[in-house]
């Protein structure tokens, strides 16, 4: 695990509260200019980055994973936001989602969340923030394959983009296993997204729902 924050003390609070957790963390650092060099010489499984970091704080961080994941493919990335942010940037990063997170900073404070994130990107899965996808949600979007769906099929499919699994959509909208796996099979072929060896599905199911 590589941390990258601006701020020291964030940083070091990140720091800590991970190892506490069993994540080894191999290097942190204040700015993205070493970052490169850092995943090269480390490999880890996971990068933690804040999305606006110097100079500008604008953003550096969504440059510097972008280059990550395409140098490092294997290498999960997880962004920190202060604030909401759905810009053409994080939609590009979106298109590729596997190994993919996205939450607030606000997120930090629940061990489990901000560690469960980190070992879903790590493992190739994607997270992004429950505010950042009803942001998605709202934003107005042209006639596309979602206008299929049913209202619950979507509900389905926005807690699949948080990077919630069957078990977990099943107990947050109170349902059986069996109806969460009809409803993801529903989804899949409304999107049409056919099972293939090369492709996973439940990513492009996301990827579609980012990008509709």
């Amino acid at each position: 695990m590589i941390v990258a924050e601006d701020s020291a003390l964030l940083r070091q609070g990140i720091v800590r509260l991970l190892s506490d957790e069993g994540f080894e963390v191999l290097a942190e650092c204040s700015d993205t200019g070493p970052l490169p060099a850092l995943v090269a010489a480390h490999r880890p499984d996971a990068v933690l980055l804040d999305i606006r970091m110097p100079p500008t704080h604008t953003d550096e961080g969504l440059v510097a994973a972008a280059r990550i994941r395409a140098a490092h493919p294997g290498t999960g990335v997880l962004l920190l936001s202060q604030y909401v942010e759905t810009t053409d940037t994080v939609r590009a990063l979106a298109e590729h989602p596997e190994g993919f997170g996205y939450l607030l900073k606000e997120r930090v404070a629940d061990v489990d969340e901000l560690c469960g994130a980190l070992k879903r990107v790590a493992s190739g899965e994607t997270v992004l923030d429950p505010l950042v996808v009803a942001r998605l949600i709202d934003t107005p979007r042209a006639p596309g394959p979602l206008d299929d769906l049913t209202g619950r099929e979507r509900d389905v499919l926005a807690l699949m983009a948080e990077g919630h699994s069957n078990e977990a959509i099943a107990q947050r909208l109170v349902i059986g296993g069996k109806t969460v796996e009809t409803h993801v099979r529903n989804i899949f072929g409304k999107l049409r997204l056919e099972q293939d060896l090369l492709g996973h599905r439940r990513v492009r199911a996301v990827l579609t729902y980012l990008h509709a």
